[in-house]
């Protein structure tokens, strides 16, 4: 299956060490690749269905200076739709006067939803689906925009309706927060002061946040299977939706 990637801050974080981290299990994950993150109520948004491991735009990526406070990546591993752009996560829609960004890792069988205009999938895969229905049933729950709070119980709401038709692993952001569900495998982690050196799983790379970091920078990392060797990743239950604001995860 695909793998994810998410990261919330209370400040712009440089996220490109944990790309790193997930281009690197791009040889399995040869399908497409992905990635978005906010600037302001402003997107900036790459996706090629090329291998993140040989894609001239993943290049371009690892090269440019991203400070973002929420950002969703994806590397994927085709189950459902064919191997093109339109089926390349992460995908994007606008509610409320605000750009919503959604990436899955799973498999939604016979998932076939009733859509109204609104929200329609460009591509042939079950995730946008998925993400446009989502879409849909936030838009006929509320007229503008809810609090995180609000819209946190009205997805724990839905959840359970997808998990059914299958593995259900997604992350999802409006710039102001960042959701999670972990329907099989998902991981997340909170780096805080005293930030010290880590090192990638996959790949003989370290990096010192201590340096680039200051003492009230809290960063909330969230992979499909956990990037780094020396850090303390916490395994998300099954059916767990998670909400992450400014670095931390809200109970």
């Amino acid at each position: 299956m695909c793998q994810l990637l998410g990261m919330n801050a209370n400040t712009p974080t440089d996220v490109m060490f944990s790309f790193a981290g997930l281009a690197n299990r791009a040889d399995e994950h040869k399908d497409g690749f992905g990635i978005a993150f906010f600037e302001g109520r402003g997107l900036r948004h790459f996706v090629d269905h090329h291998s993140a491991r040989h894609s001239p735009l993943a290049e371009l990526v690892k090269h440019y200076p991203i400070k973002s406070d929420n950002v969703i990546a994806h590397i994927r591993k085709a189950t459902q739709g064919q191997v093109a752009l339109e089926n390349t996560h992460p995908f994007a829609r606008e509610l409320w006067g605000r750009y919503w960004v959604f990436a899955h890792n799973g498999n939604l069988k016979d998932f076939q939803p009733r859509l109204h205009g609104a929200f329609r999938p460009v591509g042939d895969t079950d995730s946008e689906r998925a993400f446009c229905w989502l879409m849909q049933e936030l838009a006929k729950a509320h007229h503008s925009v809810p609090s995180i709070e609000e819209l946190s119980l009205t997805l724990a709401e839905l959840m359970p309706q997808l998990n059914a038709y299958g593995t259900f692993n997604m992350l999802l952001s409006n710039g102001q927060a960042l959701w999670a569900h972990g329907s099989t495998r998902l991981h997340y982690l909170v780096r805080q002061h005293p930030f010290g050196r880590v090192q990638l799983q996959d790949e003989d790379l370290h990096v010192d946040f201590a340096s680039a970091t200051t003492p009230r920078d809290q960063v909330a990392v969230i992979a499909t299977e956990p990037l780094t060797r020396d850090e303390a990743w916490v395994a998300f239950q099954p059916g767990q939706l998670k909400v992450f604001v400014d670095g931390m995860p809200r109970e």
